[in-house]
């Protein structure tokens, strides 16, 4: 049952990779923000089902946790990908943590410009939020396929 769910990711991943790669060669600008987006999208969406793919490897079979914390909840310390996930949210920089910077960024509206003019010029580091280049995404891509290829091998050794 949970390679079905394994499938359902790589399906996600191959897709979003797919987008990326139709971005780089997209003439108009509208097009390659279409195209970023869907790939974002679907590379939450498979982040999303990681945490559904785990519950079924623990034989529960109803639940959909939307986070972290709820799989926490469902299973406490039996789970050791539990620990392993929130090993990487609590790390510096890792796909995790890109995909958790990229949902922030991509359900929010933009940031305010402030005007500059003389009387206002102050030096400041400005939020410019996640890399947004299609090799950031495309890593994170892969570093997530690596981690549920690694969790499927384990779990079908069982």
């Amino acid at each position: 049952m949970a390679s079905q769910w394994h499938s359902l990711i790589s399906q996600k991943v191959f897709l979003a990779k797919t987008l990326i790669s139709q971005r780089d060669r997209a003439d108009t600008l509208p097009a390659q923000e279409a195209l970023w987006q869907g790939a974002v999208e679907l590379s939450l969406r498979a982040r999303a089902l990681v945490l559904i793919m785990i519950t079924r490897f623990y034989q529960d079979k109803q639940s959909e946790p939307q986070n972290l914390e709820a799989l926490r909840a469902l299973f406490g310390d039996e789970a050791a990908e539990i620990g392993e996930l929130e090993a990487l949210a609590a790390s510096g920089s890792n796909w995790w943590i890109y995909l958790s910077q990229l949902e922030r960024y991509q359900t929010r509206p933009p940031a305010a410009k402030k005007t500059v003019s003389d009387e206002n010029i102050i030096a400041v580091a400005a939020d410019t939020g996640p890399d947004r280049t299609s090799e950031a995404l495309s890593q994170a891509l892969t570093d997530l396929k690596h981690f549920i290829d690694a969790l499927e091998e384990r779990h079908s050794e069982w």
